[in-house]
């Protein structure tokens, strides 16, 4: 029973298509950069790779700090509050995407080229496979 007044939501399943499944394109244009741990970020990858739709956009990878970055949709940033993760606003700082870039970043490279992936991951979904994935490795440790 539903109680006027009462909002509900529903969960979102990053291996179930959305109305969210696809975020903007980023093809030359301005994004926010979630970065994760590498084995999350991997787990994550994996989780978005299985799902329904095209879950998963453009991934860096910084081989110095061991981290993945997610490219989101500009815009991002104000409202991520993921714990374990940053979200950076990028727009104006110069991570532009045009069609073969160069990683933005010295000392990195793409795990999931703009090419190959060239949508933004939906904040939400990746949110809810970052969620997922923290589990699995939790559960994964917990067994040692």
């Amino acid at each position: 029973m539903v109680e006027t007044g009462m909002e509900t939501r529903q969960s979102v399943d990053p291996r179930m298509p959305s109305a969210e499944c696809g975020a903007p394109p980023l093809a030359d244009s301005a994004c926010d950069l979630v970065t994760v741990p590498t084995r999350q970020g991997l787990e994550a990858v994996d989780i978005l790779r299985r799902g329904a739709c095209d879950g998963v956009g453009p991934v860096l990878h910084d081989n110095g700090d061991d981290t993945l970055g997610f490219l989101v949709p500009p815009g991002t940033a104000a409202a991520w509050d993921l714990p374990g993760s940053t979200c950076t606003e990028t727009n104006g700082r110069g991570l532009r995407l045009a069609p073969d870039p160069e990683p933005p970043v010295e000392g990195s490279d793409w795990l999931l080229p703009p090419g190959d992936a060239d949508l933004a991951t939906d904040p939400e979904v990746l949110r809810a496979a970052l969620g997922e994935a923290a589990r699995l490795i939790e559960a994964a440790d917990g067994c040692r």
